[in-house]
């Protein structure tokens, strides 16, 4: 067993077998809909939420876990005999979940003195907050010591990009996650948005006039930040499997990726980017 545990939440998206490969350990995110409280991937899965997503009228709500959820899941890991954990989240700027990992630490602190919790704030979502908790997983396994594992995964920080487009940005904008891409909500049907991150914010950039130039402008820009280098990539989706497959064969044509995978947002991002949204989240090879 890795004397270093690695906890990350569900919205992370890490593909199920690779959560049990690595032993990544995952809190749940609460999605509200109607009178139901349902938790990410726990009472909810993705196939008949998306289905549920395509028909509603009223967009549900998404909740971060909560201080006594962390608590408890760091209280678990240290009960299975791990000393320090790193605890990797979407950025603060977009949820409360890193604040509420950080009071988990403070009451570890004093009432498990002997667990040493890192908080990461990876100022990212999906698969780029997933690579980082999938890179901390296997140092962990090679044996780094804890500060080891969170230098490695702050070094990724700046330099794990993400890019997506969708159909539609209503549910990012419904939901309030639009940051500053809001002036993209009104484009025409044929307008397909691109949107990426920048320290923690959504931003736009730019469109394209079909899925088809979308998918290729985001070759470009993988291309462009890769250079001759090398690059791991996972392809993420709602509903879209067959469209990250084209987006991929157009990706790995012109970059040297070293691994990839593709994965299925997890519903409690779902809320947020609407089915049929398709893109990446890659990080150069350090």
């Amino acid at each position: 067993m890795p004397k270093v545990a690695v906890l990350t939440d569900s919205t992370a998206s890490i593909p199920e077998p690779i959560l049990k490969e690595l032993n990544i350990r995952t809190v749940a995110y609460y999605i509200h809909r109607g009178q139901e409280v349902l938790r990410d991937l726990v009472t909810i899965q993705r196939d008949e939420f998306l289905a549920w997503l395509m028909t509603t009228r009223i967009l549900p709500t998404t909740a971060s876990p909560g201080p006594g959820d962390y608590f408890e899941a760091y209280k678990d890991l240290a009960e299975e005999g791990h000393a320090e954990i790193i605890s990797i989240h979407m950025t603060s700027k977009g949820s409360g979940a890193y604040q509420a990992a950080a009071v988990a630490q403070s009451m570890m602190q004093e009432q498990v003195p002997d667990v040493h919790v890192e908080v990461i704030d990876t100022r990212n979502v999906s698969l780029c907050q997933g690579w980082m908790a999938i890179e901390a997983a296997r140092a962990a396994m090679a044996g780094l010591t804890l500060n080891d594992v969170v230098a490695k995964v702050r070094a990724m920080i700046p330099v794990t990009r993400m890019v997506q487009t969708a159909d539609t940005l209503k549910y990012l904008y419904m939901g309030g996650r639009i940051g500053k891409a809001a002036h993209l909500v009104g484009s025409l049907l044929n307008i397909k948005p691109l949107i990426g991150m920048d320290d923690g914010t959504i931003v736009p950039l730019g469109i394209a006039r079909s899925r088809g130039s979308a998918y290729q402008a985001m070759a470009d820009k993988v291309s462009d930040a890769i250079g001759k280098g090398k690059a791991k990539v996972a392809y993420v989706h709602a509903g879209a499997k067959q469209e990250v497959e084209k987006l991929k064969r157009m990706v790995e044509a012109r970059v040297d990726v070293t691994e990839s995978f593709i994965a299925e947002l997890s519903p409690a991002l779902a809320v947020h980017s609407g089915p049929g949204t398709a893109g990446l989240c890659y990080v150069p090879e350090i």
